[in-house]
């Protein structure tokens, strides 16, 4: 779910309410109602109830009740959603932020684990890991009160300066697709309505309200729009959240196209879709393109609804179509039958699985002369910057998820109205003190980084080095750069000039530029590590855990080889203007949402997301998809290819090395020069594990759907006739085995 406001920490009550809990109450099904019989479907049931609704309470279940953000606190923690309706044994909707955990909790003294960020996720390349991430997010929900997921973002990174890359899923859409789905499926499985969101092309931050991406409907249905669908095949999700900005001129919330003709008809969504907070601009033509639901106030689809049903603008069937999309998820998903109790979330299992997927995230990057694992003839260790002593770092707005205990960094002093609600936290938990543990016999120091001269001091005594390093990244503000900021390479260029066993540890939520590259021995990717992040790390590092993550997202050498080099952003005067903010909760709301002047983004590198752009430009990377490395290797042999409706790709993977790993092997496509795609796609992967000197053969189905392009002339998928190579490897970069299969 996006809202600035919904982090405004000098209220840090912002968004939640005691309204909540007066009008939310968790409540158990009666029997006596006709659609209490469970043999009926969803379907049946969502009709029963709509042949006994009045009206008002038809208009009720579309709409949120006000963001009151300035009243204390519920004990569940927020208070977006809808609210019951005991007459007819209707539950309330209560909602919550849920991306990489559930958010806004310790307000009310609640707990929920911090996982892995979502791009982190998605470098485990693990469908089975994703599923138990959602899991967990749909169990804490429970226990906290909530029945309703506002997570589950897919949107593509066409811009890896984007302030949410860090909670999307990466840049190619199968891969991104299959791990959001799987949250969502996982998240569903615990009796919670899961969200896929932001529908779509919610690329950027800066300026979100005004922004009106400009794409062709091939380069959308092919890219943003099919991972939306591979999610949606996968997860069935209950909910689609449409997003703040336009779409080809029409904001995606009243975008017909977007909601109707691709969600409703070609998807088959079953569910309702949902507005982005303060994302709805209009009552008759929202309703008439699709949107189901405003959220968090009722400033459209309240009154203002009643009376366009009433004059006929608004159809009683195109009601009821709302009303019915509601009730039906709502049954679908257990809401009546298997209502909420809050109790104590499962602390210890959260952090079990916070630590292992942390472990299969993480990326090692580079590995001379094979610094890690660091071994036991490392005796002294310095730890130097990125508060490594302390902490690791989370990302920032509405899918903040609260550190237990509070932040052990303290955040800057605000400077204005908004630096005072998205801040930086940090996770307390302390790198230092995990490798501590981890290798009892190394004399470990740490050096706050801070002065150049006494770090470099700190890293010629000590046997290896070990800079922490990392960028704060957070809803509604892009990235200037992918830069470090100066400080902290100017640190790796000092450390590593003092000691040549340097290992950079990067702790980002986006890709990083490297300029320092060549003058260290190792460079870890940990993410936001989340939880137990210190404690993955420590595995890794000193080999306990060997890494297996691999990168979901392309590493440029410099923001001047993206598709934009320069960032796009809002021109003066574009922006909300928060001067005249008052303690008022719709003058807030309404500088918060307000609709803007459009400035146009241009996505005109269409089909060439990430790798495809790279592949297509023939521009060299500093680290490719789908890269990462293991403290063993693999080889690839004996690729053959099976033809059929759904093709058969088949080859061995043999372990090497001396020790057990996992290598995810990848299967890419190119397709006939006539189809005019960029160089590959994705089509496949299998995580297989192995034991030194083993040998396995893996087996991938390839159905015809991932080879197929879209026709817009006649708005159809296509298979076009030819030669497809299939490339099987390591990385997108890496891939030793090739075939032809002809359709």
């Amino acid at each position: 779910m996006n809202r600035i406001a919904c982090s405004i920490t000098f209220a840090a009550t912002l968004l939640a309410g005691p309204w909540a809990v007066a009008q939310f109450p968790g409540m158990p099904q009666p029997k006596h109602y006709p659609w209490s019989d469970l043999s009926l479907s969803p379907d049946q049931r969502a009709d029963l109830v709509i042949k006994e609704m009045t009206l008002d309470e038809k208009i009720s279940l579309l709409h949120g009740q006000g963001a009151h953000f300035f009243t204390p606190p519920v004990p569940n923690g927020g208070g977006d959603g809808t609210p019951a309706i005991p007459r007819l044994g209707i539950p309330a909707i209560q909602m919550a932020d849920s991306s990489y955990g559930v958010t806004r909790g310790a307000a009310a003294g609640r707990y929920a684990t911090a996982l892995p960020n979502n791009l982190a996720a998605a470098s485990s390349w693990d469908p089975d890991m994703a599923f138990q991430y959602g899991a967990l997010i749909g169990r804490e929900l429970r226990d906290l009160g909530y029945n309703m997921s506002q997570g589950g973002g897919v949107n593509l990174t066409r811009e890896p300066r984007g302030g949410r890359t860090f909670e999307y899923q990466g840049e190619d859409p199968l891969l991104a697709g299959t791990m959001a789905g799987n949250v969502v499926r996982g998240v569903q499985s615990e009796h919670v309505i899961g969200d896929l969101k932001h529908f779509a092309l919610n690329d950027q931050e800066s300026g979100r309200n005004s922004l009106n991406a400009n794409i062709d409907k091939r380069a959308m249905r092919e890219t943003d729009l099919r991972a939306f669908e591979i999610a949606l095949q996968i997860s069935d999700a209950g909910v689609i959240m449409c997003a703040y900005n336009r779409v080809n001129s029409e904001f995606a919330c009243e975008n017909s196209f977007l909601l109707t003709d691709v969600l409703k008809r070609d998807f088959h969504f079953k569910g309702f879709v949902l507005s982005d907070w303060g994302g709805t601009h209009s009552t008759v033509k929202a309703s008439h393109a699709g949107l189901d639901m405003e959220q968090p106030h009722n400033i459209f689809f309240g009154e203002p609804l009643k009376k366009a049903v009433e004059s006929g603008e608004v159809s009683q069937d195109e009601l009821n179509e709302h009303v019915h999309r509601v009730l039906r998820t709502m049954f679908a998903y257990g809401l009546f039958d298997s209502p909420v109790k809050d109790q104590v979330p499962d602390v210890e299992g959260g952090y079990r699985i916070a630590q292992e997927f942390a472990e299969k995230s993480i990326v090692l990057l580079k590995n001379q002369h094979s610094v890690l694992p660091l071994s036991t003839n490392v005796h002294s260790i310095a730890v130097i910057g990125g508060h490594a002593d302390v902490a690791v770092p989370t990302g920032g707005g509405s899918g903040q998820v609260d550190p237990p205990g509070g932040s052990p960094v303290p955040p800057p002093p605000p400077h204005d109205f908004f630096s005072a609600g998205i801040r930086p936290a940090w996770m307390p938990s302390s790198p230092l003190s995990s490798l501590k543990a981890k290798a009892p016999a190394a004399k470990i120091s740490f050096t706050s980084g801070e002065d150049l001269v006494s770090a470099a001091a700190a890293a010629k005594s000590a046997d290896v080095a070990i800079v922490f390093a990392y960028q704060w990244e957070a809803e509604a503000i892009d990235l200037q750069t992918l830069d470090l900021s100066p400080d902290q390479n100017k640190l790796i260029e000092a450390v590593a000039a003092a000691n040549p066993k340097t290992i950079v540890v990067l702790e980002t939520g986006s890709p990083a530029t490297m300029p320092w590259i060549d003058k260290v021995a190792g460079v870890v990717e940990a993410w936001y590590p989340g939880i137990r992040g210190a404690e993955a790390l420590a595995n890794i590092l000193t080999g306990a855990v060997n890494p297996t993550g691999k990168l979901a997202i392309t590493f440029p050498r410099s923001d001047a080889d993206l598709p934009h080099p320069e960032l796009i952003q809002p021109p003066a005067g574009s922006l909300p203007d928060f001067s005249h903010l008052v303690a008022d909760d719709s003058n807030i709301f309404n500088v918060l949402f307000q609709p803007l002047p459009a400035f146009q983004v241009n996505y005109t590198e269409g089909l060439k997301v990430g790798y495809k752009w790279y592949d297509a430009e023939r521009k060299p990377v500093l680290f490719p998809f789908g890269f990462g490395l293991s403290y063993t290797t693999f080889a690839y042999s004996g690729l053959s290819l099976t033809p059929g409706e759904t093709a058969s790709v088949s080859f061995t993977v043999k372990n090497t090395g001396q020790r057990k790993g996992t290598e995810i092997a990848e299967v890419y496509a190119s397709l006939p020069e006539t189809a005019g795609e960029p160089p590959k796609r994705l089509v496949g992967w299998s995580r297989v594990e192995l034991a030194p000197g083993e040998s396995k053969e893996v087996s991938l189905p390839v159905s015809r759907d991932r080879l197929t392009i879209y026709e817009e002339a006649s708005d159809s998928w296509k298979l076009i006739p030819g030669k497809y190579v299939i490339r099987v490897g390591g990385s997108s970069e890496d891939l030793p085995l090739q075939a032809t299969i002809s359709f």
